[in-house]
C-alpha cells in the first residue's frame, strides 16, 4: 500500500528498505541515518534492545546499551563468560563474574571456566 510510505509511521518489513526510502523516511532514526531497524522508537528509549539495535550504526541502541556486546542474553545468565563481558561497563557479566573476580583478582581471561578445570590451557 503506497499510502503507508511517508505517513510518519515506520511500517518496517518490505517498507523499510532502500528501495522504499526506508518507508519514505519514517524508519530513519534521528541522529543515526545508517540505523535501519523494525522499531526505530526503541532507539534511545531507556532499555537495551540488543541485537540489531546494539550496533555502532544505531549508537549502541541510542546509548541504552552501555555494555557493547553482541550477545546480551549472556549477561546475568548464571555463567561467568569473561572477556568483554567481564568488564565494569557490563557490570562484571551482569554479576555472573563476581565470585570469579573475588577468587582470581586481575585475571581477565576469555574463558574463566578453563581455570582449575584439570587441564593446562
Amino acid at each position: 500500500d503506497p499510502a503507508r510510505i511517508g505517513d510518519r509511521h515506520c511500517d518496517g518489513g518490505e517498507y523499510n528498505t532502500i528501495g522504499c526510502g526506508w518507508d519514505g523516511g519514517d524508519c530513519i532514526v534521528e541522529g543515526y541515518p545508517r540505523c535501519h531497524v523494525e522499531n526505530p522508537s526503541w532507539i534511545g528509549n531507556g532499555r537495551c534492545a540488543g541485537g540489531e539495535y546494539n550496533t555502532k550504526e544505531c549508537g549502541w541502541d541510542g546509548g541504552d546499551c552501555k555494555c557493547n556486546v553482541e550477545k546480551q542474553y549472556l549477561l546475568n545468565d548464571g555463567h561467568c563468560d569473561g572477556g568483554k563481558y567481564n568488564t565494569e561497563a557490563c557490570e562484571w557479566d551482569g554479576g555472573d563474574c563476581t565470585e570469579f573476580n573475588a577468587e582470581y583478582p586481575g585475571c581477565m581471561v576469555e574463558k574463566p571456566t578453563y581455570l582449575n578445570d584439570g587441564h593446562c590451557d
